[in-house]
């Protein structure tokens, strides 16, 4: 994150202070502080210890999203916004920590299982093939297109007890396929599967406007009336706070293939993830690029 700083205090030196937020039951952290002291220039005496800022506990959720929900755009007319108003595709995607069931329970996950994640219920299993050279090149087999647009389980996301056959989902290589400048809208819901945490989700290849999130399970009746479209952030990476939910919109105006994952390498790594195939729109500049010729293979 990038921000400015006025430097309008008295000559002295300041503690500038960050620490790390977590909200995972259980789970080891680095729990340090960093610090760093911000030193005026000119000829004053400086105070002999420096004040340390005050910070949040390292699990206050209501201080980390207070603070995220806080960014605003400039909105101005030399920094203008463009938030997307008539929808194309209205999108649900549930993101989820689960389990895959071990042979005699011997891993070491819950229950002997072993630790998963996914989007909409799919694990996200990484093909032998690039996604992108298969469409490039159109080699069949490599992905589905089925990445379906809502949940296909409805339940109680961010209930504090969750049945226990819900935690294991299903596995595959499916990607959503969008039309050249369609406007999308998703709605990133958190559960309480296995458990309940903070997702930093990412795009590649897209910066979106984040016009809402809320704690609970994403009322379509009543929480868009509360979505913020005058002056949203215009981001690429955006947390899903813990048992709640967060709302994006873009343009799809970059053709190619996009993947959109959780930004914690193990839940990445463990199938939170899914990609979006752009088709290619009309025009030259509207025109998914080819390979340089002299890209190395992999």
């Amino acid at each position: 994150m990038d921000v400015l700083l006025e430097a309008n205090q008295r000559l002295d030196h300041y503690y500038m202070a960050a620490r790390v937020y977590s909200s995972a039951a259980g789970v080891a952290f680095d729990n340090t502080t960093t610090t760093a002291i911000i030193q005026y220039k000119g000829n004053y005496a400086p105070s002999p210890t420096p004040a340390v800022p005050s910070l949040p506990w390292f699990n206050n959720t209501n201080a980390s999203v207070n603070f995220t929900a806080s960014l605003r755009s400039l909105a101005s007319k030399e920094y203008p916004v463009d938030v997307p108003v008539t929808m194309t595709h209205k999108l649900i995607f549930t993101v989820s920590v689960n389990t895959f069931p071990c042979e005699d329970a011997s891993c070491n996950g819950s229950n002997g299982n072993r630790l998963s994640a996914s989007m909409n219920n799919i694990s996200y299993r990484s093909p032998t093939i690039d996604i992108l050279e298969a469409y490039y090149n159109n080699i069949s087999g490599v992905y589905e297109t089925n990445f379906p647009d809502y949940p296909p389980l409805v339940y109680d996301f961010t209930a504090e007890y969750l049945p226990l056959e819900l935690e294991t989902p299903q596995n595959g290589t499916e990607v959503r396929v969008l039309d050249y400048n369609s406007t999308v809208e998703i709605v990133l819901q958190g559960t309480n599967l296995v458990a309940g945490t903070d997702h930093p989700m990412h795009i590649h290849g897209y910066s979106f406007y984040v016009v809402g999130w809320g704690f609970g399970n994403f009322d379509k009746d009543k929480d868009p009336s509360n979505y913020n479209l005058v002056d949203p952030p215009l981001q690429n990476t955006v947390i899903v706070p813990k048992n709640g939910w967060t709302t994006i919109r873009f343009k799809a105006d970059n053709p190619g293939v996009w993947f959109m994952h959780c930004h914690l390498e193990r839940h990445l790594s463990w199938g939170m993830d899914m990609a979006f195939i752009v088709k290619n729109g009309e025009g030259s500049d509207a025109q998914m690029l080819p390979p340089p010729p002299d890209m190395p293979p992999c």
